[in-house]
């Protein structure tokens, strides 16, 4: 950051809390009170010195404490003072600007050549004569004491504004104030709507330091309430960028009625609206297919040149990935620690759920073994030669339903299972590589992120389906009714039978046996209502209820963990290493639970199968016209796969994850291809980036800050540790784990495994900017945070950009869980259709410049 000496005459606009340093004892007729000067004419200039200087978006504060050098002396008090730059009024970009002027225009409280002379009595001809117009309805003497530090002398007599906003200049030799004009804020409780008015004096006045010449004063007045683009300070703003430019200062002297001020004040709009073109920067070459220029079909006929450029531009950082964190005086042995635990319990645990999913619909071709050894042979090679090593690859559920509709159609046409899976694999892997050596990622030039969020969002509904479908699945089988305590069917016919024959030699409503059991409650009809022994039903609705508490209790505890980072317990350190470790903490605390306290109570668990772990297959089973009908199979799996891990690696290296050693969509795309080689030929599921994995190894590893701004607690990620070893070491454990089954990894019941994709599920939601939009729909105005689209999009385009992306989230939602498995194959299609609907259907809806700001980063 620049220091002052290295300034040029950097212009910027300051907020003073309580106006300027006071001038010395006794009240002067201006309305200040002065005390003993100990600054020369000459020094006032430099006053500023050592102040802080606004720099593009930050925001510092000054705080001083002042007080006069004897406490005995009569009206002796203390004065804090607080100073913060902030941003001028963007009235290129921010709507609330022009909102702002046309409020005032169309009830202007404007006073030309006021003659009086001190600021309270212009204060109080401003307040009488907004009064006066009908504008509001509040006490002066409440208001004028608002304005001022000493509540109109009641408490000590420093009569000081209370907050201003003046303009600055940086120089090089201090800070310069612009001194003839001065903005007066103040937040009045009674008021119901803001109320701005200005007033040109019919000379300059002297009042005090920083304010020697003052022309003209400009009064907003604010309810304390309001929504955040609308406070007084963000009307302020508006006001004080356009009084900062001196021209436009120099012709509101020569206005001579209210109209042609208001007319000034329009062409001052208009010029702070101009957009200026920027100066033509050269693109640097860059791989990446979300930058550089636009999108020409040349671009796909350049054979190999993504990848090169991916090569070429993260070899030499290669090192490095094995090196960050490890070497060097910044170490974070105990980040990556944490984090490889969480990634192996994150990938593991979903590992087993689909590879059960996989051991269901296969009928045993692929289980839960299987998918833990592919896991970590994909997971190993991808974390060794990725270009993005915090990527993590996985085994998805959109993978396991297009693997049953596999084994369906193997079972329809009598097909060898293993030989057509495999053909349609080497199909799919050959498109896969055929995509990174054309160039085809440059596609994602057209995925904006509103549409990658849509995609996002539906993948972490899809966790809760497969969460809550699981337990219905469980409720379904126990809990609606008793089920017989053993298959022998002799047994029961034989009791049912005794049973019988005892009601036949008892007469009356209700008959119990030597035991206890009731065995006849009455006849209706003819017929007798028989109750069988308890030691023949078996009562299983604990079981349903245990599951539904071990799945909400993983999430409850993983979250609240989670979230303990933002708490004020325990130190610093110890919070983030137990928020890191939320979810591994959780599945063994409800493992056991559920396991060990519950153990008379049977937990549904996954099933392991013995017999060899790789299976080669039979490709001379397969006819020509059965290999050639898997290309169109193999075209969809590729295509899905495209999809996904391209979506996942650019939400992965979002802006505000400041990831610095950039992406290689190209060969990480042909990598994928290779590993799907691998996985076909050894009869192990295939795999792809996932999400939200990718984006939680990235904030695992990430340094984070936490800023309030207008009430609202941010989260900034100051910079990530991009490695491979968290991602290499827990692919090795996983690899490890093949050997813990069935036990000890059978104690995790498939409960905790629902719970997993829950907690998965929530924090995903975590910066996805269509979730914070959404929760406006519920929000008061009042609680609407400042974020860069409230302050440049007005809120119904907001809204109506948020209802569109909720149409398109509910028929991805409608195709993508029907149960009929034959849709899902076209899914990808669908996803697709989405770009369109973004480049060409939203623009004739939503102003493309509205379109671009809400698709950008936070700012």
């Amino acid at each position: 950051m620049k220091t002052i000496k290295e300034a040029e005459e950097t212009s910027g606009v300051t907020v003073n809390r309580f106006a300027e340093d006071a001038p010395s004892t006794g009240r002067s007729k201006n309305g200040y009170v002065f005390q003993e000067m100990e600054l020369q004419d000459g020094e006032q200039e430099n006053c500023g010195r050592d102040s802080p200087v606004a720099h593009k978006d930050h925001i510092y504060d000054n705080q001083i404490q002042i007080s006069v050098s004897d406490p005995d002396c009569p009206g002796f008090g203390l004065l804090n003072t607080t100073r913060k730059y902030v941003k001028p009024m963007n009235f290129q970009e921010e709507v609330r600007a022009h909102r702002d002027l046309d409020g005032f225009l169309a009830q202007a409280s404007i006073l030309l050549d006021e003659k009086a002379a001190t600021l309270d009595e212009v204060l109080r001809r401003m307040l009488t004569h907004v009064m006066e117009d009908g504008h509001g309805s509040c006490d002066v003497d409440e208001v004028m004491n608002s304005l001022f530090t000493d509540a109109g002398g009641k408490e000590f007599n420093v009569h000081l504004l209370s907050e201003t906003i003046q303009g600055v200049t940086d120089t090089s030799t201090g800070i310069r104030y612009q001194q003839s004009w001065l903005c007066i804020l103040s937040n009045v409780r009674s008021l119901q709507r803001r109320h701005v008015c200005i007033t040109r004096l019919e000379r300059p006045q002297n009042w005090g330091v920083n304010c020697c010449e003052a022309r003209y004063v400009i009064l907003i007045l604010a309810p304390p309430r309001t929504k955040s683009t609308k406070t007084a300070i963000e009307l302020g703003r508006t006001f004080a960028t356009m009084f900062s430019d001196i021209s436009f200062r120099q012709k509101l002297l020569e206005a001579n009625t209210q109209e042609e001020f208001k007319q000034e004040l329009v062409y001052q709009r208009q010029q702070l609206s101009i957009v200026h073109d920027k100066p033509v920067v050269e693109e640097v070459e860059d791989s990446d297919p979300r930058r550089g220029k636009a999108l020409k079909c040349t671009d796909f006929f350049k054979a190999g040149k993504g990848v090169y450029d991916d090569l070429r531009r993260r070899l030499p950082l290669y090192p490095s990935d094995f090196t960050d964190g490890i070497t060097g005086k910044d170490r974070c042995l105990l980040k990556y620690t944490t984090t490889a635990i969480f990634l192996y319990i994150a990938i593991l645990l979903p590992a087993i759920a689909f590879g059960s999913l996989n051991d269901e619909s296969t009928r045993g071709e692929i289980d839960v073994q299987k998918t833990i050894v592919g896991q970590s042979i994909g997971g190993v090679i991808y974390s060794l030669f990725a270009g993005s090593p915090l990527v993590i690859p996985l085994t998805t559920a959109p993978l396991a339903i297009f693997i049953s509709v596999i084994r369906g159609i193997c079972d329809d046409y009598d097909l060898d299972f293993d030989a057509f899976y495999a053909c349609i694999g080497l199909w799919n892997s050959l498109f896969l590589i055929l995509g990174g050596l054309f160039n085809v990622s440059l596609l994602m030039k057209l995925f904006k992120r509103s549409t990658e969020e849509v995609i996002a969002l539906f993948i972490s509904i899809a966790f809760v389906g497969d969460a809550v479908k699981g337990t219905v699945k469980i409720f379904e089988h126990f809990y609606h009714g008793p089920i017989l305590a053993t298959t022998n069917s002799t047994l029961v016919l034989q009791q049912i039978h005794d049973i019988l024959e005892q009601t036949k030699n008892q007469t009356g409503n209700a008959l119990t046996d030597h035991n206890g059991t009731v065995s006849l409650t009455g006849h209706a009809e003819g017929h007798a209502s028989v109750f069988l022994p308890e030691s023949l039903v078996l009562c299983t609705r604990e079981r349903p209820i245990l599951c539904l508490l071990l799945m909400l209790g993983t999430l409850w505890l993983g979250y609240a963990l989670y979230l303990i980072k933002r708490s004020p317990y325990l130190n610093d350190k110890i919070r983030e290493v137990v928020s890191d470790c939320a979810l591994p903490i959780s599945v063994v605390i409800f493992s056991f639970i559920g396991s060990y306290l519950f153990i008379d109570i049977q937990l549904p668990v996954f099933s392991v199968h013995d017999g060899p772990i790789f299976n080669f297959p039979p490709f001379d089973k397969l006819s020509g016209m059965n290999t050639l009908s898997a290309v169109g199979l193999g075209f969809l799996l590729a295509l899905l796969i495209f999809i996904d891990q391209n979506i996942v690696i650019s939400l992965t290296h979002v802006p505000e994850h400041k990831l610095l050693k950039g992406t290689a969509f190209h060969w990480d795309l042909m990598l994928t291809g290779f590993i799907n080689i691998l996985m076909s030929c050894l009869g192990l599921p295939w795999m792809h980036a996932a999400f939200p994995h990718s984006s939680l190894h990235a904030r695992q590893l990430a340094k984070v800050e936490q800023h309030v701004e207008n009430g609202h607690l941010y989260t900034t990620i100051v910079s990530v540790r991009e490695t491979r070893l968290t991602s290499l070491v827990a692919n090795i454990l996983i690899g490890l784990s093949a050997f813990m089954l069935p036990i000890p990894l059978q104690w995790i019941p498939k409960p905790v495994l629902y719970g997993l994709f829950l907690y998965i599920a929530a924090t995903s939601l975590d910066g996805n900017q269509m979730v914070d939009r959404m929760a406006l729909l519920l929000k008061e105005q009042t609680s609407y945070p400042p974020t860069h689209y409230i302050r440049r999009v007005p809120q119904r385009k907001v809204h109506c950009f948020t209802a569109v992306q909720m149409i398109q989230l509910i028929i991805l939602c409608a195709f993508g869980m029907y149960p009929l498995p034959y849709m899902k194959m076209v899914f990808p299609l669908l996803m697709i259709l989405l770009v369109p609907v973004r480049t060409s259907l939203l623009p004739r809806v939503i102003d493309a410049k509205y379109l671009d700001i809400m698709d950008a980063q936070h700012m």
